[in-house]
């Protein structure tokens, strides 16, 4: 699984070891961490773009990401694609749940779900707060889910 810095640059080490060398690198410059995870997916002809990123929030001092794009022809329903881009949320965040817990560093999942039934994202909104709770993860949907509907929805347009 490739993934790189919002500058393009590629990532060469495991993803857990990077993050663990951001967390270590902030940390030592006193800075408070919070981790939001997020993915979008826009689906563009026959193909459905997913980013997803791993949003590194420093207290009062701005934040940076690591993202992971992929493509697939696999057609799915609206509702598909949206628990699609949780589960692809869910497993980066249990990847990293331990080394976030060890660091005592909070972790959010951000889902790119809207709260408004008006919306059609909508029809997964139950499930995927349930699946994200139920994994003992903090669930934020739209308009708070910004790793999601901001940071990775920049990544698919």
């Amino acid at each position: 699984m490739t993934w790189r810095k919002f500058s393009g640059e590629v990532i060469q080490t495991p993803i857990l070891e990077e993050v663990e060398a951001a967390i270590e690198r902030e940390t030592n410059l006193g800075n408070k961490l919070k981790v939001c995870i997020g993915t979008d997916s826009q689906v563009k002809g026959a193909f459905t773009d997913f980013a997803t990123v791993i949003v590194f929030i420093r207290e009062q001092r701005g934040a940076f990401m690591f993202i992971h794009q992929e493509r697939t022809s696999q057609k799915m329903s609206i509702k598909e694609r949206m628990l699609h881009e949780v589960q692809k949320s869910i497993d980066i965040a249990y990847k990293l749940c331990d080394l976030l817990d060890l660091y005592d560093v909070d972790l959010e999942v951000h889902a790119d779900i809207n709260t408004n039934p008006m919306f059609k994202s909508n029809q997964a909104l139950h499930e995927a707060m349930g699946y994200i709770l139920s994994m003992g993860f903090v669930f934020k949907a739209k308009p708070e889910a910004f790793a999601s509907s901001c940071c990775a929805n920049k990544m698919v347009q």
